[in-house]
C-alpha cells in the first residue's frame, strides 16, 4: 500500500485526493452498516485523523449528528487541510469527552510502530465500551499493520474499513479478532501484490467424456490411527477425486464403499494424482520414506511432517506441507517474523508449498506468493478437521491444480464447509459438507 500510494502521488494524484476518497469511503461504510445514530470520531494527528475529518464532513452532510475529538493538532499538510474543511467544533480527546452511539477510531493507522500512550489507550477503551457500534478507520489503533500484533490493548470493533486493499493485520491474529467485519474502500490505487486474501477457487471443470482417473486418483497411506486417514480419504472423495484408495494392513470399518482399501502400496502406479501421508501415521518413518519414493505429487500432514527430519530432504519433491504451529516448529524450528514471513521462510527452506494452519491460516509458496485465509468459523478447532483439510488439498492436487492453487482451494473450501456444517459439527460433518461448499463456486 505504501508503494501504491507513493506511485499514485508520483503520477500526479495529490495526497488530499486520496484522503478525500478514503474519508468518503469510510462515511459510506458507516452509513451502510449502522443506522443514523450520533457519531463520535476520535482523530489522531496524522493522515488517519485526516481521513476521520473527511468522514465527519460527509456524515454531517448526510444528516448525522457528528462530533470530533482530536488528539492534539494535525501534523501533515493533508490532515491540516482536511481539518480546516470540517466546519464543526473539534474537542480535545480527554477524560471529559462524552461517548456516542457510533465511535469511529481514526487515531492511528498503518504507520504506527509503538503502543498508544496509556492515557490515550484508556480513553479509547472507555469510549469504545460506551458505544453501540465501533468502527476502525483502516486499522484498529494499536496494532502492527504487518504482523497483526497488538502494541497496546485494542478494543473489539464491529467494522473496520480498509483503504485500497487489505493489510496483513486484517487477516492475522490477534488483530484479526479485533477487526470485526472488514470492508475495503476503493481509493483508486493499484495495490497488486504477491500477498493476497484467498479467493473462491477455479476448480477444474469435469470433462463430460472423462473417466474416474481424469478426476484424479488419491492414494492414502494408513498408520496407527485409522480414523484420521479415513477422514482424510473421505474428504478427498467428497472434494471430487475420481478414485480414492487407502493402503492399510488392517481393514478400516465405516469407510464409504467408494473408497478402496488395499493391503499393498503400489506407489509407482502412474495414474496416481496425489499421495496423502501423515494423518494418523504415528511413529512409522518407513511409511513416509515409502511415500517419498513416489514420483507423484504429495500432501504431507500431521505425523508425516514430524518425521521429515530436515526441510532440505524435500528438495526435488512435489509436496504440500500442512503443519499446525507445533508441527511447524518441530520441522522448521523457531523462526523470526510475522506468521506470513515465517511461512514464507519455511516454504523456501523446504522448496515446497507450506500451509501454516490456525485461526489465521497462511498458504506460502517458495516463489514468494502468500495467501491469507478469509475468516473461518471458530468451531473448526476440533479433532480431525486438519485431516479433512489434507484430504481436500490432495483431491485438488490430484485433479490437476498447481500446488499453491490446490492448497489455497483446499483452505477456502474447508472454511466454507465449516460454515455450512454449523457450530455443532464434528470432523465427519465437515467432510460431508464439502459438496455443498463446492456448489458455491463455478467449475
Amino acid at each position: 500500500m505504501t508503494a501504491a500510494e507513493e506511485s499514485a502521488i508520483a503520477c500526479g494524484t495529490p495526497v488530499e485526493t486520496l484522503m478525500e476518497r478514503a474519508g468518503a469511503g469510510l462515511a459510506e461504510a458507516v452509513m451502510r452498516f449502522a443506522g443514523p445514530l450520533p457519531v463520535l470520531i476520535v482523530a489522531g494527528p496524522g493522515n488517519n485523523g485526516g481521513d476521520g475529518y473527511v468522514a465527519a464532513r460527509y456524515l454531517k452532510a448526510a444528516g448525522y449528528a457528528v462530533r470530533v475529538a482530536a488528539l492534539g493538532g494535525s501534523r501533515s499538510d493533508a490532515a491540516k487541510a482536511a481539518r480546516k474543511q470540517w466546519a464543526g467544533a473539534v474537542e480535545a480527546l480527554d477524560s471529559t469527552t462524552a461517548p456516542a452511539a457510533i465511535l469511529i477510531d481514526a487515531l492511528f493507522g498503518t504507520g504506527l510502530k509503538r503502543g498508544l500512550d496509556e492515557a490515550v489507550a484508556r480513553q479509547l477503551e472507555r469510549l469504545a465500551a460506551a458505544a453501540q457500534v465501533r468502527v476502525a478507520c483502516d486499522l484498529p489503533s494499536g496494532v502492527d499493520s504487518d504482523s497483526g500484533a497488538e502494541f497496546s490493548p485494542v478494543p473489539a470493533y464491529e467494522l473496520t474499513v480498509a483503504f485500497g486493499a487489505l493489510k496483513p493485520a486484517h487477516r492475522l491474529f490477534p488483530a484479526m479478532g479485533k477487526c470485526g467485519r472488514v470492508a475495503v474502500a476503493d481509493i483508486g490505487l493499484d495495490a497488486a501484490s504477491d500477498w493476497h486474501e484467498i479467493a473462491p477457487p477455479a476448480v477444474p471443470p469435469l470433462d463430460p467424456a472423462g473417466h474416474k482417473y481424469d478426476r484424479g486418483l488419491v492414494h492414502c497411506l494408513a498408520g496407527t490411527m485409522p480414523g484420521a486417514i479415513a477422514l482424510a480419504a473421505t474428504a478427498a472423495a467428497r472434494a471430487g477425486a475420481g478414485y480414492v484408495r487407502i493402503s492399510t494392513s488392517v481393514p478400516i470399518a465405516g469407510l464409504p464403499h467408494a473408497i478402496v482399501q488395499s493391503g499393498s502400496a503400489d506407489l509407482y502406479d502412474e495414474r496416481i494424482g496425489c499421495v496423502l501421508v501423515g494423518p494418523g501415521l504415528g511413529d512409522i518413518p518407513q511409511v513416509l520414506t515409502l511415500a517419498l519414493t513416489s514420483k507423484a505429487p504429495k500432501v504431507i500432514d500431521a505425523d508425516g511432517i514430524r518425521l521429515v527430519g530436515e526441510p532440505g530432504r524435500l528438495k526435488g519433491q512435489d509436496c504440500i506441507l500442512t503443519p499446525h504451529e507445533g508441527e511447524f516448529e518441530a520441522l522448521f524450528g523457531k523462526l523470526d517474523g510475522s506468521k506470513a514471513e515465517r511461512a514464507l521462510a519455511a516454504a523456501k527452506s523446504a522448496h515446497n508449498v507450506v500451509v501454516l494452519k490456525g485461526p489465521d491460516t497462511i498458504v506460502a509458496a517458495p516463489d514468494g506468493r502468500c495467501g491469507f485465509a478469509p475468516p473461518a468459523p471458530a468451531w473448526l478447532a476440533s479433532a480431525g478437521t486438519g485431516d479433512v483439510l489434507a484430504g481436500i488439498i490432495a483431491a485438488m492436487r490430484a485433479r490437476g491444480m498447481a500446488p499453491f492453487e490446490a492448497a489455497c482451494a483446499g483452505v477456502w473450501l474447508h472454511g466454507r464447509a465449516a460454515e455450512i456444517a454449523g457450530p455443532g459439527m464434528i470432523a465427519d460433518d465437515l467432510a460431508a459438507a464439502i459438496p455443498d461448499a463446492l456448489a458455491l463456486i463455478d467449475g
